[in-house]
């Protein structure tokens, strides 16, 4: 849990420094490839007019979501990110 936040911790700073806000970003993870997985995170996004795009892997076993959506601050991104990060079985980008 320690590192999970200062992971966050160290995500923010960045973002604050490096980033004019509000912002388009882009989320990439790597999921299995699983209907209701994949529509969960979907879900996750939904109503924020992201854009979504999907791309399986060479032997279909794993699913690529690259998800680009206006963010209005570093908040709302790691926000974001830890929402997914319930998902089972998705890796982040």
């Amino acid at each position: 849990m320690k590192d999970e936040k200062e992971f966050y911790k160290k995500l923010k700073e960045s973002l604050d420094e490096t980033t004019e806000f509000p912002t388009d970003y882009m989320y990439k993870f790597i999921i299995l490839t699983v209907k209701e997985r994949i529509q969960e995170v979907e879900d996750i996004f939904d109503n924020m007019g992201a854009i979504i795009t999907s791309k399986p892997s060479k032997n279909g076993k794993y699913t690529s979501l690259t998800i680009l959506v206006k963010m209005e601050n570093s908040d709302d991104i790691i926000k974001k990110y830890k929402e997914v990060s319930d998902v089972e079985g998705i890796i982040s980008l």
